[in-house]
C-alpha cells in the first residue's frame, strides 16, 4: 500500500486517511494512484462494513497539487488524466472518486480545515460527510479555469439542486461549515468530525452487511432509475433479503436481546 494513504480496519471499520499532511493531503499522481488502489482492495474485502475517510493533519484535502497548476502555466504538458480507463466509466482522477461512490458498504468523510477542488469532489464521493466548524470548501476549478471533473457535476446536482450547483461551479467562493450544511454539501457539523464519523460506523458495522449493501444499492441508483425501475429494484432487494440468514439472525437477536452474530458477504 502507497505511504499517500494509511488504513487501520477493526470490525469490520476501515479507518483511511489521505497521509500528505504537510501538503495539505494535496492531490499528485501517486495519490491519485493510491486513492484507486485503496478503494480497489477494500471493496473486495467481504468482512468490510463501513469506511471512515479523513485526512491526516489539518486539512482533509486542499486539491490538486499545486505544482501541477505550475506545468499548466508553464504550457508544458497536461497533467491530468482525460482518457476513460479499460474496463472502467471513469479515468483515474474521476475513479479516485467514485471508487469509494461505488464502494459496496457506507462511506463516511470526516472533513476539516479544507476541502477545495479535487478535494470537495472526494467529499462529495462520500455516502454521509461530518465536517467541524472552521471547514472550508469550495469549488475551486474555476480559479484555474477549469470546470470539476472528478464526477462533482454529478454529486453537486443531487446534493444542492441544479442552481446552487452552478452559482458553486461559477464562482468558486469558498463556503464555510455552516452553511456547507445548511445547502446539502455536508451531513453533519461536529466538532470532532472523525470521532463522530467511527462513532457512525461502528453502529453501521453492528447492522446486517446484506441490508446495508443493498440499502446503498438503491440510494446509489434512485435517481438513475424511473419510477416503475426504482420500484422493481426495492422489490428485487427485498426478496433477497426476506428469509435470508442475516435477516433471520437480526429478527432473533432483537427478540433475544443479543448482538447479532452475522455472516459476511460472498
Amino acid at each position: 500500500m502507497s505511504d499517500r494513504i494509511s488504513v487501520h480496519i477493526d470490525n469490520g471499520v476501515a479507518d483511511v486517511r489521505l497521509n500528505r499532511p504537510d501538503k495539505r493531503n494535496a492531490l499528485d499522481m501517486a495519490m491519485f494512484d493510491a486513492l484507486v488502489e485503496t478503494s480497489d482492495s477494500l471493496a473486495s474485502e467481504s468482512s468490510l462494513r463501513c469506511v471512515v475517510l479523513s485526512g491526516e493533519g489539518e486539512s482533509f484535502c486542499a486539491g490538486l497539487d499545486f505544482s501541477n497548476f505550475q506545468k499548466m502555466a508553464g504550457g508544458s504538458e497536461k497533467s491530468a488524466p482525460t482518457e476513460s480507463e479499460e474496463g472502467r466509466i471513469t479515468h483515474r482522477g474521476q475513479q479516485a472518486v467514485f471508487g469509494w461512490t461505488d464502494m459496496p458498504v457506507p462511506v463516511i468523510a470526516a472533513v476539516k480545515g479544507h476541502a477545495l477542488g479535487g478535494g470537495i469532489q472526494l467529499a462529495l464521493g462520500a455516502d454521509i460527510r461530518i465536517v467541524a466548524p472552521g471547514t472550508k470548501m469550495s469549488v475551486l476549478e474555476i480559479r484555474w479555469g477549469l470546470v470539476p471533473d472528478m464526477t462533482g457535476t454529478q454529486a453537486l446536482v443531487e446534493l444542492v439542486g441544479l442552481d446552487v450547483a452552478k452559482e458553486l461551479t461559477f464562482t468558486g467562493r469558498m463556503v464555510e461549515a455552516e452553511e456547507a450544511v445548511e445547502i446539502g454539501l455536508a451531513t453533519f457539523l461536529d466538532d470532532d468530525p472523525h470521532a463522530r464519523a467511527m462513532a457512525m460506523a461502528h453502529e453501521i458495522a453492528g447492522k446486517s452487511p446484506h441490508a446495508i449493501r443493498a440499502a446503498k444499492r438503491l440510494f446509489n441508483q434512485a435517481s438513475k432509475l424511473s419510477t416503475a425501475e426504482g420500484f422493481a429494484a426495492e422489490r428485487e432487494e427485498i426478496a433477497q433479503l426476506i428469509g435470508s440468514p442475516n435477516q433471520v439472525e437480526t429478527v432473533k437477536a432483537w427478540f433475544d436481546k443479543r448482538d447479532p452474530q452475522f455472516t459476511d458477504p460472498v
